[in-house]
């Protein structure tokens, strides 16, 4: 019963930590909370579900698409919503009005154009499960560990050894002195919205075939920002760790106690952690946050 609990809540805190990660690295250069990843998640969903179930085409490709779609898609709330407020040299206030603008524009454009309907993905993945040890865990458990995983990964690589990841790390730090140093902030800015809305891909898709699509499923990713808070926010391992937190104290709470009562834990835990450690696991004090 441990050990399947225990199993459960990393599947779910490895989808918690890639949503996280995407709110992190965000933060981490612009210094604002972008309450419009949670509507590029569920487009992510929408279209990894109509390329799966509209045009037939493979899994995989169903989440390549998803992946390269919700990409463009944070790309272009950036340009929209964010680019010319930070020419501007907006507070990050106003940057939080526009992705919270944003976020409502993109739920009531699903409602006007698609419509309130739930859609769920085939139970081809939900409905076989892998045995070992007297443990029993679902197919889509185990592709959300492992793809949870391999992107986490894959992203710290890209960030520790490539140029462009480089750039990233050194206008985390300071986005003035690294510009003087010939960095391009707004191709730097366009990478980390790339790279985060990679990861809204790959999540909207696996919460999507977990929970089904609907417009507002985007609120689902509260419990992400819970997650990238507790670890700190612009702290990409801060956000892995908070995301697999939460995951494993959900799943034990819903297993050990009461599903109903799962939500007071994670709030609870956010409120005990910000009056023990305002930064966070991992984070590290600005003057200016939200």
């Amino acid at each position: 019963m441990f050990i399947q609990t225990l199993v459960t809540g990393l599947a779910i805190g490895g989808i918690y930590a890639l949503m996280a990660v995407g709110y992190s690295l965000v933060f981490s250069i612009l210094n604002f909370s972008n309450f419009a990843y949670g509507s590029i998640i569920m487009l992510g969903a929408y279209i990894g579900y109509y390329l799966l179930m509209e045009m037939g085409v493979p899994v995989y490709l169903a989440i390549g698409g998803s992946i390269a779609g919700a990409a463009l898609l944070c790309l272009l709330n950036e340009r929209l919503a964010y680019s010319t407020l930070r020419k501007r040299n907006a507070p990050s206030l106003y940057f939080m009005i526009s992705a919270m603008g944003t976020s409502i524009f993109l739920e009531n454009f699903v409602y006007a154009t698609i419509g309130s309907r739930f859609y769920a993905f085939p139970e081809v993945l939900t409905q076989q499960n892998f045995s070992f040890g007297g443990v029993s865990i679902g197919m889509l458990d185990v592709f959300a560990i492992v793809f949870s995983f391999i992107a986490i990964y894959g992203l710290h690589y890209f960030l520790q050894n490539s140029r462009t990841g480089i750039a990233i790390r050194a206008a985390s730090y300071d986005m003035q002195v690294s510009q003087l140093n010939g960095v391009n902030i707004a191709r730097t800015i366009g990478w980390v919205f790339l790279l985060a809305g990679a990861l809204a891909g790959i999540s909207g898709m696996f919460l999507g075939m977990k929970y089904m699509v609907y417009p507002t499923m985007g609120w689902i990713t509260n419990k992400a920002y819970i997650a990238a808070v507790i670890g700190g926010l612009g702290s990409l391992p801060g956000a892995v760790v908070g995301g697999l937190l939460l995951g494993v104290l959900e799943t034990f709470v819903s297993a050990y106690v009461s599903s109903v009562v799962r939500d007071v834990f994670s709030f609870s835990l956010l409120v005990v952690l910000l009056l023990v450690l305002p930064t966070g696991l991992f984070g590290k004090f600005l003057e200016e946050k939200v």
